[in-house]
C-alpha cells in the first residue's frame, strides 16, 4: 500500500471529502499520528485511507480551517438541493 504525505495547500477535494466524512466533528489528539520525515523532522498527521493509498495529511490550523470551510460549503450546497436553475429562467421570462 502507498504512503502519501499531503500538506493542506495540496489537499484535492477527494481528500478534502474523506478527511470531512472521518473527522466530521474536527480530529481528535488520539486521531494524531507522529513521525520523523527524512530530514529527522517530526511530523503530526491525520491518516485517511483508499483501497490502495494512505494518506497521511499534516496538521495544521490552516488544516481546521480548510476542513470547517469545506463541510460549511458542501452543507450550503446540500440546502439549496432544490434549486432549480428553470425556475431563475422562468422569473426571467416574466420581466
Amino acid at each position: 500500500m502507498k504512503r502519501v504525505i499531503v500538506e493542506y495547500a495540496k489537499l484535492t477535494t477527494d481528500i478534502l471529502d474523506m478527511l470531512v466524512d472521518k473527522y466530521p466533528d474536527g480530529y481528535d489528539y488520539s486521531d494524531i499520528i507522529s513521525f520523523k520525515n527524512a530530514k529527522g523532522e517530526t511530523i503530526k498527521a491525520v491518516e485517511v485511507k483508499t483501497e490502495d493509498t494512505v494518506y497521511l495529511v499534516k496538521i495544521s490550523f490552516k488544516l481546521e480551517q480548510v476542513m470547517e470551510d469545506y463541510a460549511e460549503d458542501e452543507a450550503s450546497f446540500d440546502d439549496n438541493a432544490d434549486f432549480d436553475v428553470n425556475d431563475l429562467e422562468a422569473e426571467d421570462n416574466d420581466k
